[in-house]
């Protein structure tokens, strides 16, 4: 029995090497993580079950026969997150690149499947070199075995991946299906196609980090949801995102206590609008201000800047915040904007997060740039999600809400459950200026009527009096008592039922 123990020791021993400590070393001198120490970083002391240890591949082609490390190149198991259950598969760089074989992909597969059938998150990280080439379609195969089960977990188990290194070709596509994408700063790079072929096609010179670094994905593309510092900091971040989230769309998200009086009044808010209305603030400081200690985990903020989503709380539940930012292109929405906050909600939608939406919005963007680039479609998307929400809605319009926007921002007649306004809401088609030069036309050479017809509109419509009288706005509220005022609302909401009419499943305007 001594002798079998020993060579389990030692065959473990060899698998938790990986390829080697010269390549691991690698690894830290480019400023990243090994595998299992991303694994042993992000879960709980102790807590890690590793499964799938010894599997090899199974090539024999190109001198493959020989050429076998434990693992195959990807760590996978479970473990928990301040004590709760996840699974999580980790592409080790130092096992063949990390590169994708048919039991690399069996690997990652049979903890897809474990964590569907057993309701808890998927966290994959990234970090490797694509297909293994000597296995051919066996590992594209292994790529649509993952893509299939990514889909079918899609608004089952929440799935969150973190780039970590290089992830190109099909390895792309898996995360591009999950919910959330974080990327690494100068270390991680995320495209189809490398700069080689690149060059070779369009005959374009681009570097890695050109084409498809942390900063083009979380700024230009959207496609990251973020972008960290260093591997610390992402894992550590990615932690406190899942203390937010529900282990499966079975369970309510976790509510913890707070140590923030739900009664709080927040003098500060009655100062936040400006008096003038064309002068911008910062709506994160409503939201901090009114989220439980002030904490909020925000979602893409450097991608369409102009709308603001994330993770907040009221009196322990976990809600999820999309707001207009008057500080970025004063607030209005334009195609990229539309699409990050669409996707938040129905994200918060399918895992029963509540929504609350903080309203500022002057209209939709104009000019060809939008139109040319599909903006009725991206604004539709964003209209859709908050249409076919069943959760809690609540939502607050602190300034302006004109034209389209306002039914897009979770209006009433899209089933918002509580909507307030601050008396300094703004209610209306348009601006006053506008809507008095298309009203009065005759007018637009005489400078003191068109003053006239200006304050005639501000005060019939600029105010949120005329939509609270039709039953639009459930209440005008103190800026002072917006948090008070929220939380009495969302425990009214906590037993809500509402559902959709049957259907195999919609057909957003992609």
């Amino acid at each position: 029995m001594k002798d079998v123990l020993e060579q389990l020791i030692e065959k473990r021993a060899g698998a938790r090497a990986g390829g080697g400590t010269r390549r691991v070393e690698n690894q830290h001198a480019k400023g990243k993580l090994s595998a299992r120490e991303r694994v042993e970083m992000l879960l709980d002391d102790g807590s890690f079950e590793e499964w799938d240890m010894f599997v090899e591949h199974r090539c024999v082609d190109f001198g493959m026969a020989e050429k076998k490390i434990p693992g195959d190149g990807v760590v996978t198991g479970h473990g928990t997150i301040n004590g709760r259950l996840v699974y999580v598969f980790s592409k080790d760089f130092t096992v063949f690149g990390g590169s994708l074989s048919e039991t690399h992909a069996q690997k990652i597969v049979k903890i897809q499947k474990a964590a569907l059938q057993n309701g808890a998150p998927i966290i994959g990280i990234f970090d490797a070199g694509g297909a293994r080439i000597q296995e051919g379609v066996a590992s594209l195969a292994g790529y649509a075995d993952i893509f299939l089960q990514n889909t079918l977990a899609s608004g089952v188990v929440p799935q969150i991946s973190m780039i970590m290194g290089p992830c190109a070709g099909g390895d792309v596509y898996s995360p591009a299906i999950t919910d959330f994408i974080f990327m690494v700063k100068d270390t991680s790079y995320m495209y189809v196609t490398g700069p080689d072929v690149v060059k070779t096609v369009t005959n374009e010179t681009v570097t890695h980090e050109e084409l498809g670094g942390a900063s083009i994905h979380a700024k230009k593309s959207g496609v990251a949801d973020g972008a960290f510092e260093n591997d610390l900091e992402a894992l550590v971040q990615l932690r406190r995102l899942i203390d937010f989230l529900p282990l499966s769309n079975r369970e309510k998200p976790p509510v913890r206590p707070s140590f923030d009086d739900p009664d709080r009044l927040e003098a500060s808010l009655d100062t936040l609008v400006p008096a003038n209305p064309n002068k911008p603030y910062d709506i994160k400081e409503l939201i901090h201000k009114v989220a439980d200690e002030g904490d909020f985990f925000e979602i893409a903020p450097d991608y369409a800047a102009n709308i603001v989503t994330g993770f907040g709380r009221l009196d322990g539940q976990p809600v999820g915040f999309v707001a207009n930012q008057p500080m970025s292109l004063a607030g209005v929405l334009d195609s990229d904007a539309s699409r990050k906050a669409g996707r938040f909600v129905r994200f918060c939608d399918a895992f029963g997060i509540p929504i609350l939406t903080f309203v500022d919005v002057p209209g939709f963007l104009p000019g060809t740039k939008q139109e040319y680039g599909g903006l009725i479609k991206h604004g539709a998307k964003l209209l859709f999600a908050y249409a076919e929400a069943t959760v809690p809605k609540l939502t607050v319009i602190t300034r302006k809400a004109y034209g389209g926007a306002y039914d897009v921002m979770s209006s009433k007649h899209l089933r918002g459950d509580v909507n307030y306004a601050w008396p300094t809401a703004q209610i209306a088609v348009m601006g006053a200026k506008g809507a008095a030069e298309i009203i009065h036309r005759a007018d637009l050479e005489d400078a003191d009527k068109m003053a006239g017809h200006v304050k005639e509109y501000e005060d019939r419509f600029a105010n949120p009096f005329i939509a609270a009288g039709r039953g639009y706005i459930d209440d005008v509220i103190s800026p002072h008592s917006t948090r008070k005022r929220l939380i009495a609302a969302l425990r009214t909401l906590k037993n809500k039922k509402a559902e959709n009419p049957w259907k195999k499943h919609d057909n957003i305007p992609l």
